[in-house]
Parts: structure tokens; C-alpha cells; sequence
């Protein structure tokens, strides 16, 4: 069987050919002694692995490609203290993800696509609570949420699967407190209700 050393000089010959001495040379400083992950030289002479890590000239450790045997693959870019600020994944399910986060974690941003055809941006503020997303479902409705500092949906404009708009606001309980709507009919309607209970339905000439 060829050993080691000698497997690893002819990968490196080959993607000096592919891509230049200087190239090279940060690739393989990047793989390090992850020798493991080496699959197989390509075809072509190119260099096959299931990950690789890129480090600044300090040695730390900006860039982290990897590919899991579970389906997922990512390539996570991290700041120059060494935290991860920013993800480009694929999941097992094969929604492609964007992720943007602060030093200590907590997600900023986050665009996600489901299902090949229902995307969805959020925005979160240091801490974690989301106060603002938008999204389209499947079945072809819409929905944008702004949110309070818990991360509790408190205004919610959609559309369904129509094109049918609404606007609801909700109180901090939860429970609806304005909607205003327009049917398939282009009919609209208008509900508030007060702190007592109270009811108050737009008139219908206005409805």
C-alpha cells in the first residue's frame, strides 16, 4: 500500500500543476495534518477532501469548507479572533441556508429556502428574539411578522394562496385586537376590540 508521505507528494504535484506553487501550498497548510479527510486525487489531478481549513498568518482559522457524511456541507467564515460570524450551508434536506451572527453566537440574520420554493429572511437582535421576518409557504401565501423585544408576532400582514390581503395586530397576550381584510371578492372588512371585550365591525357599506 503507498504510504503516507508518498501519497501526499504526488496529491501536492498535481494541484501545483492545477493551480500554481503559491496556491498550492496555502491549500495543503490549510488541510494541515487532517490527513483523514484525503479522499482520492480526482480526475483531472484534482484534490478530493471533506475538509478544509484556511488560516490567516497568525495560524488562525478563518475559513472552515467541510462536507459531512450525514449530507450537509457548509463553509463557515470566522472574524480574527477566531468566532464564527457567518454560515453558507446546505442541510440534510437540501434547503440551502445563509447565516449571519455576532462574536458570541446569537443570529442576526438568517435566509433559509424550504422546500425548493418557500423562502424566508429574519432578521434577530443581539440576544436571539426575532422582530422581523418574511416569508412565502408552499402553498403560495405570504406572511411578513414584526415582532416585540420577547420575539412575540404583534403585527402580521399576509396574503393567501390568492393574493387575498390582511392586517392583524395582536395584543401582548396573544389575542387578536385588529383585523382588516380583503376577500377573493374584493369585499373588505374591518374588526376592533376594545379592552372590555367590545366589539366594533365596520359598517357594511364600508365592508
Amino acid at each position: 500500500m503507498e504510504n503516507l508521505d508518498s501519497r501526499m507528494e504526488r496529491l501536492e504535484r498535481g494541484y501545483r500543476r492545477m493551480q500554481g506553487l503559491a496556491f498550492a501550498a496555502m491549500a495543503l497548510a490549510g488541510v494541515g495534518l487532517g490527513a483523514a479527510v484525503l479522499k482520492e486525487e480526482g480526475p483531472g489531478g484534482a484534490l478530493v477532501v471533506s475538509r478544509l481549513t484556511l488560516a490567516d498568518a497568525q495560524g488562525r482559522t478563518r475559513a472552515t469548507l467541510s462536507a459531512d457524511v450525514d449530507g450537509t456541507a457548509g463553509l463557515v467564515i470566522s472574524d480574527a479572533s477566531g468566532h464564527p460570524r457567518a454560515l453558507l450551508g446546505v442541510a440534510q434536506d437540501g434547503s440551502p441556508k445563509l447565516r449571519f451572527a455576532t462574536a458570541e453566537g446569537s443570529t442576526l440574520a438568517e435566509l433559509t429556502v424550504y422546500s425548493n420554493e418557500a423562502p424566508r429572511l429574519a432578521f434577530a437582535k443581539n440576544g436571539g428574539a426575532e422582530f422581523f421576518a418574511v416569508g412565502l409557504f408552499a402553498d403560495g401565501s405570504s406572511r411578513l411578522e414584526l415582532a416585540d423585544e420577547d420575539g412575540r408576532p404583534r403585527a402580521i400582514l399576509g396574503a393567501d394562496e390568492h393574493g387575498s390581503p390582511g392586517l392583524l395586530l395582536v395584543d401582548r397576550l396573544g389575542q387578536p385586537k385588529a383585523t382588516l381584510r380583503v376577500s377573493p371578492s374584493n369585499s373588505a372588512s374591518l374588526v376592533l376590540e376594545g379592552h372590555d371585550g367590545e366589539v366594533f365591525r365596520a359598517p357594511s357599506s364600508v365592508q
